[in-house]
């Protein structure tokens, strides 16, 4: 079954040798970056609209014409060309437009969705249609819903509404309400609470059967999860307030249970799967009856597959994976033709792809080496081959690779370096290949399956004459050996650098577990900010530490249990280290970071007063005790049970180590990492009776960057703290 529309927003990948080998020395020219021009974007690389891959050879992709009407139209992966139109906005007088579409599995209906109100970061109601693509008629499914979805045999859809299920039954042109016990704050059916969707990454929390006789879901019980409330300044005399179920480290989360409802009888059973606190996933086999619901235990390091028997209310388990650290969610398990299914795991120390069998037997590895798998594909069947993404070529690289199923005749189907990232097509017979580096814009091609280059559709080369014309400067890329790792590391150096001259340090980072921030990639918009502040007259770098992701579970398991610890240190040592080196001035060293950065560059700060400065931090974690269950406890258990890993590496009890130049900012309206953080971190700096800085931005989420010049004030507020206190 098709899920609601997927759209692969393609991201950087690449073409032709000749064009990706041109001019990588990056002359500079002599105009000056803007802070105006990074956010009204000046600097923008074209990207291609998002698609969505069809049955057969074709692609269909949402477009909207001068008059705002909006199409679905197809496409032909082997030529790049539209073959029809598959219905337009202006031919629907029912419909004031529709944003969104997905297919059915055959793809003879479609829903149409609009009128969307965002609720979190993934989730959003809407008022969804279903056209039916011969008769061209359209039938409203409903107002205000959410996640609405076909079932296999095209008769009904299945779509949740104000916390419970419903099914919309075409044939017999009635609603049937699958539960009734929906309450805010209370009782969620077939969706996700907070915690899942932002942690979890999914949202539809209920799936139809193959024979669509059955209709699988998970109920949330947050009724005793505690309350998070946030005041909204807005634009009225008085401030509303969201109010909403947060389970931080250490509290209680939602009682996640599984349930099976039977189309026939109209009745939900409760599944029964032993002892677990999470249900991050569930999927259906092969096997009509056979549902596979994924459980973990509340430390996240033992991970099981439960065979649901649907017919017979009957469980057992397929798979039991355990870790000394913890296991992370994919969405990569793929069952074959004979139930046999494919898994990722990092059970020999990188992340793989296995081959197991229908009782759970491993059949075989089928990628080795002390390399990481980034991305799965898919499984072509008639081929026996498996499509995958790696980082075979180095960490900062990515590569997209074909290998058979029994682990032989791997082939690498893209360009060596930089980062490639493939859309395939729904038979896996072609693929559209996004490829950037740090030198090179994205280029969009259009591959076949055995990796011959087709076409280029688009390669940005206008950025690329247009940034000449700019002083900019090349990220050097390198390894340095800190705490006995070496560690990747960029470094972007003003255009007229003088080893001979000595120049202020600006280091950023995220941090983060399993993240990356040095890749061999296109820039960003902090790229551009980055190489603005070295050409006012500093040096830039970014490092990887231990933590961070793309080199095997135990670097980046490191950190368990100890978040802020190993990190924190590997900055402090890198600033040390590079300060040894002539051209840095070792009396004016900064960092920055976002979210998990700020969490790092505050700890840096005041655990590194001898050698930092000056830092800036956004959205900061001040004590990870504030920050949610799923997360938290992922990498740190619970803080009853790890009190001194909370306390020993949160800057609120470091408050008076502040020697330097601290610039604190947060968003109120910040429903992830709340404002409370900064809040407890401003009372810890004034009990130490320490002075700073800080800009609280009203209203915006973790991301500060609704309304109008929100970003470009932001950044206006950093360059202006960095150039007085680094430059000045």
């Amino acid at each position: 079954m098709k899920k609601s529309l997927i759209l692969v927003t393609i991201f950087t990948l690449i073409t032709s040798i000749n064009y990706s080998q041109q001019d990588s020395k990056n002359t500079s020219g002599t105009k000056e970056i803007t802070l105006e021009e990074i956010w009204d974007g000046t600097f923008s690389a074209k990207r291609m609209n998002s698609l969505n891959s069809m049955n057969g050879d074709f692609y269909s992709l949402l477009n909207r014409d001068k008059d705002r009407n909006t199409s679905v139209d197809k496409y032909s992966y082997a030529t790049l060309e539209k073959v029809e139109t598959i219905v337009n906005s202006k031919d629907l007088p029912e419909i004031d437009g529709f944003q969104s579409y997905s297919f059915n599995n055959d793809e003879t209906k479609i829903i149409l969705g609009t009128n969307f109100k965002k609720i979190y970061r993934h989730s959003y109601t809407g008022t969804y249609y279903a056209y039916d693509v011969a008769t061209k008629k359209v039938t409203l499914i409903g107002e205000d819903i959410q996640e609405p979805i076909f079932s296999p045999d095209n008769k009904k859809v299945a779509y949740a509404k104000n916390n419970d299920l419903f099914i919309k039954d075409f044939s017999e042109n009635k609603i049937i309400q699958v539960t009734k016990d929906g309450k805010k704050n209370s009782i969620i059916n077939g969706i996700t609470d907070w915690v899942y969707e932002e942690e979890f990454a999914f949202v539809r929390a209920f799936e139809w059967s193959n024979n669509s006789e059955y209709l699988a879901f998970l109920r949330f019980d947050e009724s005793k999860v505690p309350t998070f409330s946030m005041d909204i300044v807005g634009k009225e005399l008085y401030p509303s307030q969201q109010v909403f179920k947060y389970p931080k480290a250490g509290e209680k989360n939602a009682d996640v249970t599984l349930h099976m409802y039977t189309i026939a009888s109209e009745n939900s059973k409760k599944i029964a799967l032993g002892d677990y606190e999470y249900i991050p996933r569930i999927k259906w086999s092969n096997d009509d009856k056979i549902l596979i619901a994924t459980t973990l235990n509340r430390h996240q390091n033992d991970l099981k597959l439960h065979k649901v028997d649907a017919v017979k209310n009957t469980t057992s388990v397929l798979l039991n994976e355990t870790d000394k650290a913890y296991i992370d969610i994919t969405d990569n398990l793929t069952f074959l033709v004979d139930n046999s299914f494919i898994w990722t795991s990092e059970k020999d120390g990188y992340n793989h792809i296995y081959h197991y069998d229908f009782d759970g037997k491993l059949i075989n590895q089928i990628t080795k080496g002390n390399w990481e798998v980034t991305r799965y594909y898919g499984f072509n069947e008639s081929k026996k081959t498996i499509y995958y993404q790696s980082v075979e070529n180095g960490s900062i690289n990515r590569g997209v690779y074909s290998i058979k199923l029994n682990g032989k005749n791997k082939k690498l189907l893209s360009n060596e370096d930089g980062q490639n990232s493939a859309a395939f097509s729904t038979n896996l017979n072609y693929f559209i290949n996004t490829f950037s580096s740090a030198e090179i814009p994205p280029i969009y091609s259009l591959y076949n399956a055995k990796g011959k280059m087709l076409k280029v559709i688009k390669d940005n080369g206008e950025l690329k004459e247009e940034l000449a014309a700019y002083k900019m400067s090349p990220k050097e890329f390198s390894t340095i050996n800190i705490n006995g790792n070496d560690l990747n590391m960029w470094m972007i150096k003003p255009v007229d650098f003088d080893e001979s001259k000595t120049y202020p340090m600006f280091m950023f980072q995220y941090s983060g577990p399993g993240s990356q921030q040095v890749g061999n990639k296109w820039n960003a918009a902090n790229d551009y900010w980055h190489n603005m502040l070295a050409q006012k007259g500093m040096i830039v770098v970014c490092i990887d530490g231990r933590g961070t992701g793309l080199k095997g579970a135990e670097f980046k398991k490191i950190t368990q249990k100890e978040l802020g610890k190993f990190e924190v240190e590997d900055q402090i040592a890198a600033a040390k280290k590079l300060a040894e080196r002539s051209y840095i001035d070792k009396n004016n060293i900064g960092i920055w970071g976002w979210s998990y950065g700020g969490f790092m560059s505050t700890n840096v700060l005041l655990k590194g007063n001898d050698i930092f400065t000056t830092a800036i931090a956004v959205a900061p974690v001040t004590s990870w005790r504030f920050y949610d269950t799923v997360y938290t406890e992922r990498y740190m258990q619970t803080p009853q049970e790890n009190a001194s890993g909370y306390d020993d590496n949160s800057p609120i009890n470091y408050a008076d180590k502040l020697e330097g130049n601290y610039l604190l900012v947060h968003g109120t309206g910040d429903d992830n990492v709340h404002v409370q953080n900064s809040m407890r971190m401003i009372n810890s700096l004034i009990e130490a009776n320490k002075q700073f800085d800080m800009f609280i931005v009203p209203d915006r989420t973790h991301g500060i960057y609704k309304g109008r010049n929100t970003r470009l004030n932001l950044y206006t507020k950093m360059t202006n703290f960095v150039v007085e206190h680094l430059l000045n």
